[in-house]
């Protein structure tokens, strides 16, 4: 844990089951043994009520704040700039949205994910090999399921807040109503209670994009050549549900234009194609194609109401009568529109749930929950620090 607010920190870990327990999954899979990596920020009172657990977005890692300059040890993916930076440092710290002189912040990797949690590239312990295509489907509910696990090893009963933002608000969803009695106070941002049938079509084009790519060799591509021009036409195709055109537009127009790049023979001419590539280069660094199509399957099979084990969404907050809700929406979003907080809010009305939605206006799009930390904290903070219903 860092305790120099919040300046360097490490990534810490936790295991749990084994071949005679093991981990078993929604889809029907089992792994004998889960790593989570995290990262936790201030510090766990007396009694474990200031807990607050973080779920990162699709791309995302455990790093939320301060500085990991090395990230886990034994990643076939480059801990690099974009790693070493916590990406919600602005929220995370003394005085800030998320005050670790108040609250204790816990932030894992996803299952599947490729930054230390178990997933495709890990070691698989019965081959002593990395798990390849072998690694089993997962869901939503798993790596929160995964997480839930985190938490009891730290002994945590009950959430002061859950937090997310984009797919982790899906996640922080999930939860909030499979584990109602385990938080009070849910954060959803930018985020839905569904996958929308556009999600669904940009997701199924990442995961053809991959797949089609002569270098994937079905998933079993570690230790030879890897499958980036899949990943990087998949990075392009989601990048642009990412960033608002207008913004895209902006940083576009600092790009220099490398007429020698380019997909094959065409070649780069204008600056927003510069832009989406140099997009695209910095993502295969950092990150695994077998990890990115299981988080996108997990997207595009997320059910929250077969997962509450109900039939309609409108009954899936109903066992959830305590908790209460601060819904983000982004006006210039084109990955979760505002469409789908009201219909969030419509399904917590229905169930007589306290709620309040905020609507942030920013050019910015779906990244503005990164970016902009004023337009996002004072709102953070009332819900966090003050009672309200």
């Amino acid at each position: 844990m860092s305790r120099d607010g919040i300046g360097n920190v490490d990534t810490l870990f936790h295991s749990f089951g084994s071949p005679d327990d093991p981990f078993v999954l929604r889809s029907g899979g089992a792994l004998d043994e889960v790593t989570v990596a995290y990262e936790t920020y201030g510090e766990l009172n007396s009694d474990h009520s200031n807990a607050i657990l973080l779920f990162h977005a699709l791309t995302g890692s455990q790093h939320a704040a301060g500085i990991n300059r090395d990230g886990p040890e034994g990643l076939l993916v480059e801990w690099n700039d974009e790693c070493r930076f916590g990406y919600w440092d602005a929220f995370i710290g003394p005085g800030k949205a998320l005050d670790t002189d108040r609250f204790f912040v816990v932030s894992a990797n996803y299952l599947g994910g490729c930054y230390g949690t178990t997933g495709p590239s890990s070691t698989d312990p019965k081959t002593g090999a990395p798990y390849d295509s072998s690694f089993p489907q997962v869901g939503f509910a798993d790596m929160v399921d995964s997480q839930v696990r985190l938490l009891e090893h730290l002994g945590i009963e009950k959430l002061h807040a859950v937090v997310g933002g984009s797919t982790g608000g899906l996640m922080a969803l999930s939860l909030a109503t499979r584990y109602p009695e385990l938080v009070e106070t849910v954060i959803p941002i930018a985020a839905g209670a569904q996958t929308t049938a556009l999600q669904k079509i940009h997701n199924f084009e990442q995961i053809s994009a991959i797949e089609n790519d002569p270098s994937f060799w079905n998933g079993d591509y570690y230790g030879l050549e890897r499958p980036d021009r899949g990943l990087m036409l998949a990075r392009m195709i989601g990048h642009k549900t990412f960033v608002s055109l207008s913004a895209m537009e902006k940083r576009a127009g600092r790009e220099v234009v490398s007429r020698s790049e380019g997909p094959g023979t065409y070649r780069i001419s204008d600056p927003i194609e510069s832009y989406m590539w140099h997009q695209a280069t910095k993502f295969i660094e950092r990150f695994d194609a077998n990890s990115y199509l299981r988080i996108l399957e997990a997207w595009q099979t997320f059910d929250l109401a077969a997962e509450a084990g109900v039939d309609d969404l409108a009954d899936v907050f109903t066992a959830s009568k305590h908790q209460r809700y601060m819904i983000f929406t982004i006006d210039s979003d084109v990955c979760f529109y505002p469409i789908e907080q009201a219909r969030m809010s419509q399904y917590l009305k229905l169930a007589d749930l306290p709620f309040r939605r905020i609507t942030v206006h920013s050019d910015k799009g779906h990244d503005s929950f990164l970016l902009e930390p004023r337009l996002y904290s004072p709102h953070l903070i009332d819900t966090l620090v003050n009672e309200w219903q």
